[in-house]
């Protein structure tokens, strides 16, 4: 799928854009704080409806403006997908190829797109939750039943963790909501566990084209295995009702990541980890395409950053042949595409964006 043409008005910084972008490798120059990033993520917020920064959308209106409105037109294989999102006054409102949307869940999985962001060494770094969330993203895009599932397990997680909290919590409403909780969450655990099986290998071959001579490997780590949620419920429920709350789960779920064979939290570098979180990206992008027959768009935001010269050249060599992609960066010298990929170049200065 390609982008064919993007819109947006006061988004953050950035005022009346209108990108009509290349067919495969588009590089966007600019310094600090002019509104490289905030271009990428008004991207992923017309595909998707969120924002990788931040949760309150009050925060990504242009300041003064109380509004902001992005559009994305997007060619797949066999047809246009036209996404647009209007904010205003706190509402949203969401359409599909020109029809307003009830469920914002509904835009999922329209268009696909895959962001690396210099946060996402977070990935590696930080504590299980940014992974699971790297999970329930990249699944809900591809998986209709798991965003389902998902959604359901957190509503049920919610009223079981609120009946916790009662001075006497009945056994009877624990019962159903336990039942509940175990059929939604055996589906994430079997989802998760086949998606990161998929994504491991094509994660450790995407780190070895930007480590080369280096060992990354990705393992699921549920904090129950498949078919023993119930037990556990009905075996930790004594422990839930003295703490409050839902101590087992999917939601307790993580992803283990070594390179070289040690974990790569507490014993890789920077550098290592930074390419190990785009190894992931990468693999999500790969594991897209073979699920739906086409590659998603892929956001770079300044991933040359803190990358060497070898590993720089290797991560254009590691982006498919045909991947449409945008790649912000303060440093163009560092930024041109191999021979034979066609780069479209941009300028962005002040929150205007300009070809070069």
């Amino acid at each position: 799928m390609h982008l064919t043409r993007f819109h947006c008005r006061s988004f953050r910084c950035l005022r009346e854009i209108d990108l009509h972008p290349g067919p495969e490798i588009n590089l966007i120059r600019g310094r600090n704080a002019q509104g490289k990033t905030s271009l990428l993520e008004a991207i992923l917020f017309a595909a998707t409806s969120k924002s990788h920064r931040t949760t309150l959308e009050t925060e990504l209106a242009n300041s003064g403006a109380g509004e902001f409105h992005v559009r994305i037109e997007v060619q797949r294989a066999e047809r246009e997908v036209v996404l647009e999102t209007h904010w205003w006054k706190g509402q949203k409102r969401v359409k599909i190829n020109g029809v307003a949307q009830k469920r914002l869940s509904d835009m999922l999985g329209k268009v696909s797109v895959v962001l690396f962001a210099p946060e996402d060494i977070a990935l590696i770094k930080s504590g299980s939750a940014l992974r699971r969330r790297f999970l329930d993203m990249a699944l809900s895009q591809l998986e209709p039943a798991y965003l389902a599932a998902l959604q359901q397990y957190r509503q049920v997680l919610r009223q079981r963790n609120e009946l916790l909290r009662a001075p006497r919590p009945d056994p009877g409403l624990l019962d159903v909501w336990d039942v509940q909780l175990a059929r939604e969450g055996e589906v994430l655990i079997e989802r998760r566990a086949a998606f990161i099986d998929e994504l491991a290998a094509l994660a450790s071959q995407a780190y070895g084209k930007i480590a080369a001579g280096e060992l990354l490997a990705v393992a699921y780590a549920p904090d129950c295995p498949a078919g023993g949620l119930a037990e556990l419920l009905r075996a930790k429920r004594e422990g839930d009702i003295r703490r409050k709350m839902t101590v087992h789960g999917p939601h307790r779920d993580d992803i283990e990541i070594a390179v070289a064979g040690t974990p790569a939290r507490s014993h890789a570098s920077q550098g290592q980890q930074k390419s190990a979180a785009l190894a992931l990206r990468l693999a999500e992008m790969d594991l897209a395409h073979r699920r739906t027959g086409e590659l998603p768009i892929l956001l770079l935001d300044e991933v040359l950053a803190e990358l060497d010269a070898r590993r720089a050249a290797q991560l254009f060599d590691a982006i498919p042949v045909g991947a449409q992609c945008f790649i912000t960066t303060t440093d163009l010298a560092r930024a041109v595409a191999p021979e034979g990929r066609p780069a479209v170049e941009f300028v962005i200065e002040a929150g205007a964006l300009a070809q070069s």
